[in-house]
């Protein structure tokens, strides 16, 4: 019998973590992140293979599943020129609706969409850059633009859509080993479930230092990509 793997990536943190880890992937296409992903997955399943030596390793993957959140898609106004703003049509709604339709037809992955909140018309956050100028007193609030500002965007549902699916994979013994692509502590109760009921958990931070609480409760740490500081390190 083969034993299966799911591969959870939490999206919203590849994405961050996707420029360090892979400089030669242009992070504005979502064909060349899509390629990435695929890149991901399939080095993670070679990695299980020397274990089960099967010929092909994807016959390995019970399902690969990416979270994120759909993309804000509401009105709304600058904070200081008082212009419209439709979020539907902003570079990163295009970029994120286009790459989970690429995902949608990819064989044997999932898509788990939670949903973007936003406080008010009128909730945005000052920049780093500026805000220091401000504490510095090198800048003057009357000298700050539309550009110092970034709209106050919160993810809803996408946490517990992972934890969610990690218990129900476990507990319907859909798949052997876990792998999460993520390097959120939030997840130790649910990786303490699946090692409770007898799956393997490996994480992999994409090279990221994870806390010690979030170790305690894994099987493996490692990564589907290359260390890019090309230094020695523990995971393997």
């Amino acid at each position: 019998m083969i034993d299966k793997a799911a591969i959870l990536i939490d999206g919203g943190y590849f994405l961050k973590r996707l420029p360090s880890v892979r400089s030669d992937v242009d992070t504005a296409s979502p064909e060349e992140v899509v390629r990435a992903i695929d890149r991901l997955v399939g080095s993670h399943l070679k990695q299980l293979n020397d274990i089960s030596r099967v010929p092909n390793p994807f016959q390995l993957l019970y399902r690969c599943f990416y979270y994120d959140a759909l993309p804000y898609a509401k009105k709304g106004h600058s904070p200081i020129g008082r212009r419209s703003i439709d979020y539907a049509k902003s570079d990163v709604a295009h970029f994120r609706n286009k790459l989970f339709n690429a995902l949608r037809a990819r064989p044997n992955f999932a898509l788990r969409l939670g949903q973007v909140e936003k406080p008010g018309d009128s909730s945005w956050i000052l920049k780093p850059k500026p805000q220091r100028g401000l504490l510095n007193g090198e800048v003057e609030v009357s000298d700050l633009r539309d550009s110092d500002f970034a709209p106050n965007l919160h993810q809803k549902g996408v946490d517990i859509r992972i934890g969610l699916d990690i218990a129900s994979i476990t507990l319907k013994k859909q798949a052997d080993t876990i792998i999460l692509v993520s390097g959120d502590s939030d997840f130790v109760p649910a990786a303490k479930l699946a090692r409770r009921e007898g799956a393997r958990f490996i994480l992999d931070p994409l090279w990221q230092n994870v806390s010690p609480d979030l170790l305690e409760h894994i099987d493996g740490l490692r990564s589907g990509f290359p260390n890019p500081r090309r230094e020695t390190s523990n995971i393997g």
